[in-house]
């Protein structure tokens, strides 16, 4: 199973956004090419924003998972990334 510390929550944290990134992509964004979509992301930043909300989805998902499980330095490392994606996603949506 997994080892309680920081840094695997936080690789844990790191890394879904970024399946949900893909996530996301596939099902709004499939009909156009990787790099047409990146060009709309630059575009049009609230998509962008959009897209890092939902990806947290899955950070909450396993933080919940983690603290049920009492693994409690795992779902910090998690907490972290999530709160670091949030403003980023904030920052997105009132900066650019």
């Amino acid at each position: 199973m997994v080892k309680d510390n920081y840094i695997t929550g936080t690789l844990i944290g790191l890394a879904l956004p970024f399946l949900g990134f893909i996530g996301f992509y596939e099902w709004k964004f499939s009909v156009f090419s990787v790099q047409d979509f990146l060009s709309l992301l630059i575009q049009q930043k609230s998509i962008l924003s959009a897209m890092i909300s939902v990806s947290l989805l899955l950070n909450g998902a396993i933080l919940t998972f983690f603290f049920q499980k009492e693994k409690d330095k795992v779902a910090k490392g998690i907490f972290i990334t999530t709160c670091l994606y949030a403003f980023i996603a904030l920052a997105c949506k009132w900066f650019l």
